[in-house]
């Protein structure tokens, strides 16, 4: 079977801890760039510096082996120097959502057993992770400030003029300026690296269904997963400045863009967040060669009016995830910006990646590409996990890979691993290749009169017509068959068509038992925190209608 990335299947990683992983490029290329922060540019050597002064400080708090510390932060400089200064003190990392409630923070503080918690003294993120601290098992929260991390006359406008984005603070004992931490010297690196398979991050699944659950991913797995995703690149000593736009606290970019730019020595362009019209300036100024996105950042930019006024030919290389990726918006991308997108396949159990198509070659059409070096996939009976898919057939995709996590944190683990695959619960298919191609999700197949119907296959029709720019289908009760497909949609500037008309057009290009009850034109459809479309909040609206 052809494999078609550039280092071969069975190349074999050695795994790193991960201060090292910047340690190692710090003494490499110390005067190279890592952060570019709205203009303020941190070298590998100031960041190293910066992380083991900042560790020292953890230490002093207490924080090492056996404790956890949360990030609650957007992308930023704090992010990264947090991330890398816990792991130096030997404890574990937790990744916390800006977009969380106060009630989902707490329980997730006490479901990982977060002692400190590392945030900005921002108005969005301050006020409801200290109602937190009020009630619960939080020592303290060490505040950082965007204005101490932008380039002073930047930072003089941003206290001026961005005084209602922040809420001040009174500095004591468990409200800890983060600038604190610098004042303990330097934490040196221990005189024997700690075991790479001890946990270093607990990273929450999105919580599709029930509570979120922390994947325990080890220094091993996320090193690992760093250097697969480096060496899928067809030029790997190519200058490499990389956008952050996407979240770090979610794991697609925790590896993607922080772990396995540090691994490269390249350059990572931080966003707070991702916002059209600064990620394109960010692109023309530092003239990124990377591009990691979701498909709606893709259509986002791709539908903006000022993206004629930017030029975009530096970006060689964007791999999109997430979703899946619309083939229509591929090709405009790609038209537009004449940089290879590709798509790949992963999940949070993963470390990140299990799959990518080639950048060589694009990949093929609609498929999740081939698995990174070093990846077993094996397609489970849907029925039945314990027997293989019959040949030739879908099955549940299952993978096993130095990437793959121990388990769920404090969770019963029966069902989720199979003879030492770990189960995506991803419905998939693969060809003579290799190459995958996701079929859907087994918990998202509509049983209509007894016969699955997959919502991919009709989103993928919905998107063959021209009015269509978004497509969710989700199953909605039904007294006779039990459930029936529905679609929601929006649609693209100019189009006119009816929810009416769209129905009769999809149910002409579909099966008897597919056919949908109806298509909902909307403004727009719900998404999740990295920008990928949610039937989760739809199936809970026709739930409530259903009740």
């Amino acid at each position: 079977m052809p494999y078609d990335h550039p280092v071969p299947f069975d190349t074999i990683f050695q795994p790193c801890w991960m201060p090292d992983l910047l340690f190692r490029t710090a003494e490499r290329v110390p005067d190279a760039p890592l952060m570019d922060f709205m203009g303020q540019v941190t070298s590998y050597a100031e960041t190293a510096a910066l992380v083991r002064r900042a560790a020292a400080g953890m230490r002093a708090l207490g924080i090492g082996p056996g404790c956890t510390v949360g990030l609650y932060l957007p992308n930023c400089p704090h992010y990264v120097i947090a991330a890398y200064a816990t792991w130096l003190t030997g404890a574990r990392l937790a990744n916390f959502s800006p977009l969380y409630t106060a009630e989902e923070l707490r329980h997730q503080v006490e479901d990982s057993e977060a002692d400190f918690m590392v945030t900005l003294d921002a108005t969005a993120l301050l006020p409801t992770i200290e109602k937190v601290l009020a009630n619960s098992r939080l020592k303290g929260l060490l505040i950082g400030s965007v204005a101490e991390v932008l380039p002073p006359v930047k930072s003089i406008l941003y206290r001026l003029f961005k005084g209602k984005e922040r809420t001040p603070f009174t500095p004591d004992a468990r409200h800890i300026p983060f600038a604190s931490l610098y004042t303990h010297g330097e934490l040196p690196r221990p005189a024997e690296a700690p075991p790479t398979s001890e946990v270093a991050l607990l990273q929450y699944t999105g919580g599709t269904t029930g509570a979120p659950k922390g994947a325990m991913l080890t220094h091993a797995n996320l090193s690992i997963n760093a250097q697969q995703v480096n060496s899928i690149d067809d030029d790997p000593d190519a200058p490499d400045r990389i956008l952050a736009a996407l979240p770090l606290f979610h794991i697609f970019a925790h590896t993607c863009i922080m772990n396995r730019t540090i691994l490269r020595g390249g350059l990572m362009v931080m966003l707070p967040k991702f916002e059209v019209k600064a990620a394109l300036a960010a692109i023309e100024r530092t003239k990124i060669t990377a591009l990691p996105g979701v498909p709606t950042m893709y259509r986002a930019l791709l539908d903006s009016p000022d993206i004629a006024r930017h030029d975009l030919t530096s970006i060689r290389m964007c791999i999109s995830g997430g979703a899946p990726l619309p083939e229509p918006l591929k090709e405009a991308f790609i038209a537009r910006s004449h940089a290879e997108l590709v798509e790949g396949y992963g999940l949070t159990e993963s470390s990140g990646v299990v799959s990518a198509n080639p950048y060589s070659t694009g990949g093929k059409k609609g498929s999740i590409g081939q698995p990174v070096p070093g990846t077993e996939i094996r397609l489970l009976d849907k029925d039945d996990p314990t027997r293989l898919a019959a040949p030739g057939t879908s099955g549940e995709l299952a993978f096993r890979g130095p990437q793959m996590m121990l388990g769920y944190w404090k969770r019963d683990n029966t069902g989720v691993f199979q003879d030492g695959f770990l189960r995506t619960g991803d419905v998939a298919e693969r060809d003579e290749d290799g190459y995958l191609f996701i079929v859907d999700r087994l918990k998202d197949m509509i049983i209509v009169g007894g016969f699955k119907v997959f919502p991919s296959q009709l989103e993928d029709i919905l998107y063959t017509n021209p009015a269509v720019k978004e497509a969710i289908v989700i199953g909605i009760p039904d007294p006779y068959l039990g459930e029936r497909p529905k679609a929601f949609v929006t649609l693209n500037e100019g189009a006119t068509e009816t929810g009416e008309t769209l129905c009769k057009w999809l149910n002409g290009h579909v099966g008897k038992h597919e056919r949908a009850v109806a298509v909902e034109v909307r403004d727009t459809l719900p998404k999740t925190m990295i920008g990928k479309l949610s039937r989760k909040e739809l199936e809970e609206e026709e739930r409530a209608k259903a009740a």
